[in-house]
């Protein structure tokens, strides 16, 4: 009997259950399909080079940790679910059914629901996993072909791990059944959200600021007596002053209004224009430490983004409080509006529900907020990652040196490093190129130069410098006698470069002074090991001066016929660092680079990285809306008296309608509308920091066309959440 029962009320409950339906199987789509690679059946073909694991084993951990926010969204909908029943318990419960097995009756309701959208997703998933198989063999440059596939294990992992999570959330509903009195049941239509004064959220988020606030004025008294200098830039003095001044202004407007007993409203309104100015001083340490090279450490940096944090949060609290006590303050002083026509209506609709609102909203809009940057950030770091990576890898085998810790000429590298020659004869691993190179000082008291951000621009001969753009592919320069010319990294600006160029025209040398060459630069990139710690540049001088120079630096570029085996490099790199430790005891530093290895590293870690943050995106995106949906839909319920009053007061349909779309306009737009601007302003602020690195390893096109793409899933999201909860509203609201 009780098995008949549970599937009525399941068949009877698809409507109320729909929006849930459809949100948990587009996560357990894409939990399978992201998951799918990670099958013990899943065997790309990626070449000898590539050690799968390292991906596999990533992507599942990554998945399963991402997927356990969605135990918020089960949590949350069979909360809501739970207070729209009420009444059919209270039902159940007079007709002489315990509150036990009412309990066990709405779990095995939400199972049967949770099972269906765990089959759909699963066969939908089979379908996306080709996507996600697509991105993978491109990420490593293989072709790609459909194969439609059922990973058991996955299957599986899914089911258990979706189940399982129906259970905990199941143990909890049960308890929340048996421990509700009968008489709470029967009223819980009737009962009313508690009124806006009453909400303590905001008083929280404000003490919490204060307390933040605090800390940053001490710590911006702390960077003025370590590290100001008034030879400082005008920008850097104000930007040590401003953090300062901003947060004692924010304390100073909070005691005048405990003073002078001002309204909430005015408090925090107060609290918010100071929260962006806050916001705007902190976020301008990183920008200026960057740009002139401020000794404050990555501690202070990562300690004022906590402050632009904070200041962010508090924003979107703050202003979505505001927002509402606006509408309950339009509604009290506007007459003309409050009276016109069903105005007065929609005003007590937004007001009933604003307690609820002011706390889900702030929370949605930051959640909102976290996803779109995820979305926009994950191709900009694997981009990032991806172009630095064929400026690390452009030879097979890369050995290099540093001299940082040497102190003694005699203790400088000199070695050919034969280990590589005789691992690459006994495997019979053939050469296309192999240049073994130094690297020298222009002049010899440089040597001792080691303050950071100064040490000395090395050179390299004309000769060596050709035998390398060779390996690349790259023309041979030339060169005059007494001539010299440079050699630039990607990520140098041309700013940089221009000014540069225009302060050395000329060079002294322990071997004469050098004229720069009418072709003064060349930006070909080479790799970053050609050049010394903390410098973008290199000379290239010919073969006769650097004969009369001091070398410091001995590197080996080779590029082999074949790639090298995953397994061959990693044996190689065993006996090099056994030869060469990376801190020997004359204080040089080795260091050996195989592109195989890197590659697999790379490409594993980015695809990861970036399949989880996309994944990450869209499930906390889904969980908003879905939240959002919810919520609106239940209160379809609670109002359709409401709206049935209308009705009888003569009210046509099409106002009616009307009413409907500007209340979930308002519910949907607010939240979104401000977590897109909070998103813009991060996103700013993060490319203009990483601007130079944006423009050498990736291109602002792509970073724009994927702003675009986030821009048009959030729409797609929006959209069928909108118009989904729309119909369902008006259905649920018509007699």
């Amino acid at each position: 009997m009780y098995a008949k029962l549970v599937f009525r009320n399941a068949k009877r409950s698809v409507k109320d259950y729909l929006v849930y339906i459809v949100t948990m199987t587009i996560c357990v789509t894409l939990f399978y399909a992201f998951l799918s690679i990670s099958s013990s059946y899943y065997s790309p073909d990626i070449g000898s080079e590539y050690d799968f694991t390292l991906l596999s084993d990533g992507m599942k951990i990554a998945i399963c940790m991402i997927t356990l926010l969605l135990l918020f969204l089960i949590r949350f909908v069979n909360h809501y679910m739970l207070r729209q029943k009420q009444k059919e318990f209270a039902v159940q419960f007079i007709m002489g059914m315990e509150q036990k097995t009412i309990g066990r009756i709405f779990f095995a309701e939400t199972l049967i629901m949770g099972m269906f959208s765990i089959l759909i997703g699963i066969f939908c998933g089979v379908f996306c996993s080709q996507f996600i198989t697509a991105m993978l063999l491109t990420a490593y440059g293989k072709p790609y072909e459909i194969s439609w596939t059922l990973f058991p294990d996955t299957v599986l992992l899914t089911v258990v791990f979706f189940v399982a999570s129906f259970f905990v959330v199941g143990i909890f509903n049960t308890r929340t059944i048996q421990k509700t009195k009968i008489i709470d049941m029967l009223s819980a239509e009737k009962e009313n959200e508690p009124e806006l004064k009453k909400s303590r959220f905001i008083s929280v988020v404000v003490v919490l600021f204060e307390v933040f606030t605090v800390w940053g004025l001490i710590t911006g008294i702390q960077k003025v007596w370590f590290y100001y200098d008034p030879r400082f830039a005008f920008s850097v003095q104000l930007m040590f002053w401003e953090n300062i001044l901003f947060p004692l202004l924010t304390l100073l407007w909070s005691i005048f209004c405990i003073i002078r007993k001002k309204k909430r409203e005015c408090f925090i309104a107060g609290l918010l224009i100071c929260s962006v100015l806050n916001a705007f001083t902190a976020a301008s340490v990183a920008a200026l430490t960057n740009k002139y090279y401020l000794p404050l450490g990555g501690g202070t940096l990562n300690q004022y983004l906590l402050f632009v944090l904070i200041d962010l949060l508090f924003f979107i609290c703050a202003f979505i409080y505001l927002t509402s006590g606006l509408i309950v303050a339009w509604k009290e002083k506007s007459p003309e509006h409050r009276y016109h026509e069903e105005a007065l209506f929609f005003f007590g609709q937004i007001t009933s529900k604003l307690n609820t609102t002011s706390n889900t909203m702030a929370v949605i809009c930051i959640t909102l907020a976290l996803a779109i940057f995820m979305f926009v950030a994950a191709p900009i770091l694997t981009g990032w990652s991806s172009g630095y990576l064929d400026i690390r890898s452009m030879y097979d085998v890369q050995v290099y040196s540093k001299y940082n810790d040497v102190y003694e000429e005699e203790n400088l590298p000199r070695d050919s490093y034969e280990i590589i020659t005789d691992f690459l004869t006994e495997h019979k691993i053939d050469t296309d190129y192999d240049c073994t190179f130094n690297l020298y000082l222009p002049e010899k008291d440089d040597f001792h130069n080691r303050q950071k951000y100064d040490f000395p621009i090395v050179a390299i001969s004309l000769s060596d410098y050709n035998t390398i753009r060779e390996m690349l592919g790259y023309e041979q320069i030339i060169l005059g006698k007494d001539e010299f010319t440079t050699q630039w990294k990607t990520i140098a600006t041309e700013e940089e470069r221009d000014s540069f160029l225009k302060e050395h025209t000329s060079i002294m040398t322990d071997a004469g002074e050098l004229t720069l060459s009418e072709q003064s630069y060349y930006e070909d990139p080479i790799g970053e090991t050609a050049y010394n710690s903390y410098t973008d540049i290199l000379y290239v001088l010919p073969d006769s001066i650097c004969e009369k120079l001091l070398p410091v630096i001995k590197n080996r570029y080779i590029t082999t016929e074949e790639n090298i085996s995953y397994e061959n490099a990693r044996e190689l790199e065993k006996l090099f660092t056994e030869e060469y430790p990376e801190q020997a005891e004359n204080g040089v530093m080795y260091g050996i680079r195989f592109s195989t290895l890197q590659r697999d590293s790379t490409i594993a870690n980015n695809f990861v990285l970036r399949a989880a943050m996309i994944y990450g995106a869209v499930v906390l995106m889904i969980i908003c809306l879905t939240v959002l949906s919810l919520q609106q839909l239940l209160d379809a319920g609670q109002y359709k008296y409401r709206f049935s009053v209308l009705r009888k007061l003569g009210v046509e349909e099409k106002h009616i309608g009307k009413l409907i779309l500007q209340q979930l306009s308002v519910w949907f737009g607010l939240p979104i509308i401000t977590a897109i601007i909070v998103a813009a302003i991060v996103i700013a602020y993060f490319i203009q920091t990483i601007s130079a690195e944006i423009s050498a390893y990736i291109g602002f096109g792509a970073v724009m066309l994927q702003i675009g793409a986030t821009m048009g899933i959030l729409a797609i999201l929006l959209i069928c959440y909108f118009i989904s909860t729309w119909i369902i509203f008006r259905r649920s609201v018509n007699p």
